[in-house]
């Protein structure tokens, strides 16, 4: 019988597939929290480009109002 236990517990050391799948998860995580930090730093930056880009294809200029932060700008 202990040899028994002995066997599985032995077998249960060598299987790493538990430690892999908490590595993967670990990396998975950090990667979304790069993506998150990302998105939140360049979103300003991206709406206004998008909003240049309406603008432009509607035949406008995109102007832009003193005082106004990046996204706020007008079209005319």
């Amino acid at each position: 019988m202990r040899s028994f236990f002995a066997t599985i517990a032995s077998r249960l050391r060598r299987d790493q597939r538990g430690a892999t799948a908490v590595e993967y998860g670990i990396m998975v995580s950090l990667i979304a929290v790069v993506i998150i930090v990302a998105v939140t730093l360049l979103g300003g930056t991206m709406k206004d480009t998008f909003t240049q880009v309406q603008c432009n294809i509607a035949g406008g200029t995109h102007k832009y109002t003193a005082g106004t932060t990046a996204g706020t700008g007008v079209c005319s």
